[in-house]
């Protein structure tokens, strides 16, 4: 009997599109899993990858520029977080807003955290974008999603690199996708210097003294910070808190997968990339299919591809 393979997508945030070379490499060798379970961003490739839409998906990032990534923020001055979620969203929108998750193929969950209870929760029925919505809504960046009386937020809180889903649906070999495995030697790593902003410059609001307080320059400026913790210089507030979040999902990650390890892991080497650098797609999925390659020779041997 052939075994069924699971492919567990791990939250990462920005690192995420790592994950969209890691399948296309896999489809490459043979390998097409029949269960996939997403968390955070695992959850929105997985679920374009179960839905057809991978390729769609691929164009969609690979033009994300840094005012792109502004522009596809919907801030939020309500609500339990700084962006409503749904700008991010507007792929699904147009491609999978009238799917429902139980047609998919292969079979795919997403995962949530009910923040209620601090729950695990597995979404395996129901709309598409809303499973996808609850599953990377990160806390404090992003509003929590209601569902079915509770509140729901990034399934990477719980369970990062869900491999415990995968076997749950049945998966006989699970393949996990870690994008947590280097993030803190970010931390040893000095901040790239501030890019100068000529006139030129197409962020560039004008020539005043000083950009608006909430200008996309200055937003920009604030996700960039995300370089990690010098030990010299005073840590900012987007160093703290993508630090912070960074030494979680390391901790709980290691955690779970101690606890059940998967058959294989692939560890792309996403360090260098930060928490909300999105237009940085090109690089992580040159790396997530670097990543296969260097585990091909076992991946072959342990699937008999």
């Amino acid at each position: 009997m052939t075994p069924r393979i699971g492919l567990a997508l791990g939250s990462g945030s920005a690192r995420g599109w790592a994950h969209i070379g890691v399948l296309e490499a896999l489809e490459q060798l043979g390998i097409r899993p029949d269960v996939v379970a997403g968390s955070s961003i695992g959850a929105l490739v997985g679920a374009a990858y179960c839905g057809g839409e991978l390729a769609e998906l691929k164009s969609w990032v690979l033009g994300l520029g840094r005012l792109e990534v502004v522009r596809m923020l919907d801030w939020s001055l309500t609500g339990g977080g700084l962006l409503h979620g749904r700008r991010a969203l507007n792929l699904f929108n147009e491609r999978l807003a009238s799917k429902t998750l139980e047609i998919l193929s292969p079979r795919f969950a997403a995962v949530a955290t009910d923040l209620g209870t601090g729950r695990e929760i597995w979404l395996t029925q129901g709309p598409i974008l809303d499973a996808v919505h609850a599953s990377i809504a990160l806390p404090g960046l992003f509003k929590p999603v209601q569902s079915e009386g509770r509140w729901l937020v990034d399934g990477g809180l719980v369970n990062p690199v869900p491999v415990s889903v995968c076997r749950a649906l049945g998966a006989d070999i699970v393949i996990a996708v870690n994008l947590n495995g280097d993030i803190l030697t970010r931390r040893q790593r000095p901040a790239p210097a501030p890019a100068a902003i000529t006139s030129a410059d197409p962020l560039d609001v004008a020539s005043e003294p000083a950009a608006p307080r909430w200008s996309p320059r200055n937003w920009i400026s604030f996700f960039q910070g995300d370089g990690g913790v010098s030990p010299s210089a005073p840590p900012g507030l987007f160093d703290v808190t993508t630090t912070a979040i960074n030494i979680m999902q390391d901790r709980i990650t290691r955690s779970r997968m101690a606890g059940d390890p998967p058959d294989w892991q692939i560890a792309p080497r996403l360090g260098q990339i930060g928490l909300m650098e999105f237009y940085r797609a090109a690089e992580a999925i040159a790396e997530g299919r670097a990543a296969v390659e260097r585990a091909q020779e076992e991946l072959t041997r342990l699937l008999g591809v």
